[in-house]
């Protein structure tokens, strides 16, 4: 007896193949995260061992990397908001993505959202068709401040990294006492000032002391960097004095200042007031090391006269004490130094 054939099922037969199931907006955006971060981790650590880590094309290039393959990688939806919580979440995780400490971090965070935003604002004006005022505007604030990329990255594309400052305050006591207080060893005010609270190097030990030529102060500053602490040697020697006048030239620097800037000089003068108070007038001298100078040069000048400030009040205050530790065996000399970098 033959064998019945065996009909198809129906329900089987009728039911659509298999489609593939398409990633959600969301899985999308999620996607765009991951490949933008990757991306800008590879980018700062090319820039870095290239010896680009502190020039514009980190803090002008990064931010439009990532903004860019973010606004294009997702759908239309994706936006302004979706770059921001990426730079959000890209300055959160820098400890690994650029190994920064939190004062990086900070000084970096609002060109990273300045920059982000634009180029986000431009793509979608040119998706749009650049067609209003607002458009326009991002568009022209945006090919003014993106060129500014390659500061530091090509010979001769630099503004002026020469920079000088110079605070001046009263202070109580005579010309004498103030050149008795710089004249010993120095000592810091236990509480520093807000900006320089923000995780920059602090003074934990130092050494040296006297107003002659040849005569030599030497600070270690500790810094919070990558999960633990590192320790630089930041040392200046005395090589020009008067009655009423000394000027400090650095002699080595291996701190983590050196990330930012270069000391040239540190040059201090005072002058009676009054029979009772005296006016000290502090410069720094400085190289700037950071780029673009738009955004870095008046930020460094901020912070270098806020630590100008900072040392009248510990250096050339009579009467204020010694709350730096001293060095093991430091005096006038015998301690060895590394140059900056």
């Amino acid at each position: 007896m033959p064998t019945e054939a065996k009909m198809p099922n129906d329900s089987a037969a009728g039911r659509p193949a298999a489609v593939p199931k398409r990633l959600s907006p969301r899985q999308w955006r999620l996607i765009a995260v991951i490949i933008a971060l990757a991306a800008a981790s590879t980018a700062f650590h090319l820039l870095a061992t290239t010896g680009f880590r502190h020039t514009a094309a980190v803090f002008i290039g990064i931010p439009t990397l990532l903004a860019l393959l973010v606004a294009r990688s997702g759908p239309p939806a994706t936006g302004t908001g979706v770059v921001m919580r990426v730079i959000t979440l890209a300055l959160l995780l820098s400890s690994i993505v650029f190994a920064e400490g939190m004062v990086c971090i900070l000084l970096a965070a609002p060109i990273f959202y300045l920059v982000g935003f634009l180029v986000t604002e431009m793509i979608i004006a040119i998706r749009n068709g650049i067609r209003g005022r607002r458009q326009r505007t991002f568009m022209m604030i945006g090919l003014i401040i993106l060129p500014t990329g390659f500061e530091g990255t090509i010979p001769g594309v630099e503004w002026n990294r020469e920079e000088t400052v110079t605070v001046s305050r009263i202070v109580s006591g005579t010309p004498a006492e103030v050149g008795a207080a710089l004249a010993g060893r120095p000592g810091f005010a236990p509480v520093l000032p807000p900006f320089l609270r923000i995780g920059f190097p602090t003074p934990v030990a130092t050494g040296g002391s006297g107003l002659a030529v040849g005569d030599t102060r030497t600070i270690v500053f500790a810094h919070s960097h990558g999960g633990h602490v590192e320790h630089g040697t930041l040392s200046f020697r005395i090589a020009e004095r008067d009655s009423q006048f000394v000027r400090f030239a650095p002699a080595g620097d291996d701190s983590y200042v050196t990330h930012w800037l270069a000391w040239r000089s540190s040059e201090v003068r005072w002058q009676a007031v009054s029979p009772w108070t005296t006016r000290v007038e502090w410069t720094l001298r400085y190289r700037r090391r950071l780029d673009p100078a738009w955004y870095f040069a008046p930020l460094e000048r901020y912070g270098v006269g806020v630590a100008a400030g900072y040392l009248i009040e510990s250096l050339a205050t009579p009467g204020t004490p010694p709350s730096s530790a001293p060095l093991a065996g430091a005096g006038s000399g015998g301690i060895s130094h590394h140059e900056g970098h």
